[in-house]
């Protein structure tokens, strides 16, 4: 806790410094504003919500519940035409095909997931395997993702995640793909179910738990409230998920969120999203070496306005951390569960 040591993160092979004294210097250095309070319920300019008219001219249903429709501004298209043949092994280009869809959570603009009601969060989940089937049944790679909050990049405030799938299998795929294989052809058990079995036993990075599901602060996060929601059984994907473990998830999931949000007594912003087992021709192989879980990346670190930056060191040499992963998680589980507003 008072000295500068580097930790291992064998989901992705790779190094980060933990420098816990760092996060007592003076800051002078660029504030955030703070989320907006005010996001009006129902607004008919926000593509977003019920009745709204689209970029695209398309009018948005009067959904009551989840609303699902693909993105008018799609980053993957499932007709690109392949890239031509390199002339050098350094101009290399391969084929990028896919779908990309946008789900928003509810038709309120102002009610967050964590001031969703547990039957409205597990709505959301049972949404997310279902698209995880039907787009994992011809595609390797389903990413379920959702910015929330502005400096996260979000551009509407309106509550929704996105849902791309991929031809490929893209880099945090490939990179979790080969190290969970490799830990379960030396130790003989699934990386993530040994690690969760761990943390259970030791509760010093823990921040929340059930039956089914916990989730801690893990030994080897990057970013300084970062989580790692896991399952206690082995479960390959969303999917697979039976009746009661979805709606220990969405307890689990709301509980996490209150506290995020009682942390600085604000919106809290993050990126999260679901990894699992890849899909498509991968249905049909053996994947005993993937284990379900969600990262939880957020930015804050001092307070509402002041976020943890990752520059200079961090993009040339490793990440770096400004307390551990224990401080950390102490002090999500000392939050209340009854949320700040």
């Amino acid at each position: 806790a008072e000295h500068q040591h580097a930790r291992y993160n064998p989901l992705r092979d790779d190094w980060v410094l933990v420098s816990a004294h760092r996060v007592k210097r003076p800051w002078q250095g660029q504030l955030e504003k703070a989320p907006p309070e005010d996001v009006p319920r129902w607004d008919p300019n926000n593509p977003l919500c019920p009745g709204a008219t689209r970029a695209n001219g398309k009018v948005n249903p009067q959904y009551e519940g989840t609303f699902v429709f693909p993105n008018d501004f799609p980053a993957l298209q499932p007709d690109a035409p392949e890239p031509g043949d390199s002339d050098h092994p350094l101009f290399r280009a391969a084929a990028a095909r896919g779908v990309c869809k946008v789900m928003c959570f509810h038709p309120w603009s102002d009610l967050t997931l964590p001031l969703m009601s547990l039957a409205e969060i597990r709505a959301v989940i049972d949404a997310w395997a279902e698209l995880a089937v039907e787009l994992g049944a011809s595609y390797p790679w389903v990413q379920i993702f959702e910015n929330k909050g502005a400096m996260m990049g979000c551009s509407n405030p309106h509550p929704h995640c996105q849902v791309w799938a991929s031809s490929f299998l893209p880099n945090e795929a490939r990179l979790e793909d080969r190290t969970q294989r490799q830990y379960l052809s030396q130790h003989g058990v699934p990386m993530l179910l040994e690690y969760a079995e761990q943390e259970a036993c030791r509760k010093e990075r823990l921040v929340v738990e059930n039956a089914d599901w916990l989730v801690v602060v893990p030994y080897w996060a990057t970013w300084p409230y970062q989580t790692l929601l896991l399952p206690r059984r082995h479960v390959c994907r969303l999917q697979d998920l039976h009746e009661g473990e979805r709606d220990s998830l969405a307890s689990i999931m709301q509980r996490l969120l209150i506290k995020y949000d009682n942390l600085f007594e604000v919106s809290f912003p993050y990126s999260m999203g679901w990894h699992g087992a890849p899909t498509g021709p991968y249905l049909e192989e053996d994947c005993g070496h993937w284990q379900l879980h969600a990262h939880y990346y957020p930015p804050l670190l001092r307070s509402a306005t002041v976020r943890k930056f990752m520059v200079g060191y961090e993009m040339l040499a490793q990440a770096q951390r400004d307390l551990t992963p224990e401080q950390a998680a102490e002090r999500l589980r000392s939050l209340p569960e009854v949320h700040y507003k």
